[in-house]
């Protein structure tokens, strides 16, 4: 694991002398358990969505919203993802030679796109110590983390909101989303005030409460942090499900000072699992331009032929009944 001293500061956030915001942590280490078996070789990151890698759509994310030191935490069995953004000059040869130059200039982009920064988790110990294992990488400064299982559709990137409210404050911020009474368990859920706007102003937080859950906004994968969270990450004990949870740290990062949430401007999948996978495959499709068209079409004949058939069972039923 990465050493997780950090320097002593009497501030973490921006000043006219500080380093701007610009990293982000992506937490890759997790074994993908609710993707099985898909996910038992394949890193649950690199499942394509439509045409490119779940873990695709967050770099872009990051890099569109003015971040350029980009560090992915991974563990053992998770080198295709480095090697996703690297280059490939035997296939760059190849489509060079038979002149493939448009399928030569996706491949290009994307090993152009970032560099990025590999970081072992040795141990699946939860979120909250995959964060501590960057903490050599992130120095002291400000940055992000973004958690690729939760893709977000939106016209302005998440991220980029988030930074808006950040530079604003100075604070940290986490995207928030609101959800049901009934799913507030499975999230990491928020108490406090509306501070205007899309903004509000956290004066509490619980991991996946099972009961009585202090509202209804619940913390979604984008965080944007202070280094003071790595000396409280490292003395965090186990909290739900036996793990370091990024959560708990957070509880005591509030009582230092304003925290705001934002509830950001989007749509939000949880790719990390079955059917929030399915749901943002055909979203991300009905964009895409060289695919949407046709997909409708597919789309619509299926709805359509499903309605015939059950206006056919109908029809059918009534004249058994008369019978």
């Amino acid at each position: 694991m990465a050493s997780s001293k950090v320097a002593a500061v009497d501030s973490c956030y921006p000043t006219s002398t500080m380093a701007i915001l610009r990293t982000c942590v992506f937490p890759c280490a997790g074994f993908g358990t609710r993707f099985f078996p898909a996910t038992k070789v394949i890193p649950k990151e690199m499942l394509p969505l439509v045409d490119k890698p779940i873990l695709q759509y967050g770099i872009e994310e990051a890099r569109d919203s003015g971040f350029d030191k980009l560090i992915i935490v991974t563990s053992k069995g998770k080198d295709s993802i480095l090697d996703h953004f690297d280059r490939t000059s035997e296939l760059e040869s190849s489509l060079r030679e038979r002149q493939k130059y448009d399928l030569l200039s996706e491949v290009e982009t994307v090993s152009k796109m970032v560099d990025l920064i590999a970081v072992r988790q040795k141990e699946a110990q939860g979120l909250g110590h995959a964060v501590l294992v960057s903490c050599d990488a992130v120095g002291n400064e400000p940055f992000a983390v973004l958690l690729p299982d939760d893709v977000i559709l939106a016209d302005e990137p998440c991220l980029l909101q988030m930074r808006q409210v950040f530079e604003e404050t100075g604070r940290p911020v986490v995207a928030l989303m609101e959800v049901p009474s009934s799913e507030t368990s499975r999230y990491g859920i928020v108490a406090g005030s509306s501070a205007g706007g899309q903004r509000f102003r956290i004066t509490d937080m619980v991991e996946k409460p099972k009961s009585n859950p202090p509202s209804h906004y619940a913390i979604i994968g984008r965080y944007i942090l202070p280094p003071e969270i790595f000396p409280i990450l490292q003395k965090t004990g186990r909290g739900a499900g036996g793990e370091i949870q990024l959560t708990d740290a957070l509880r005591q990062l509030v009582q230092q000072g304003d925290f705001y949430g934002y509830v950001f401007k989007g749509k939000r999948y949880d790719a990390g699992e079955k059917i929030g996978y399915l749901k943002a495959t055909v979203d991300y499709a009905l964009k895409h331009p060289a695919l949407a068209d046709e997909f409708r079409a597919y789309l619509k004949a299926i709805l359509d032929d499903g309605k015939a058939t059950r206006v056919a069972r109908a029809v059918s039923g009534r004249a058994t009944a008369r019978r």
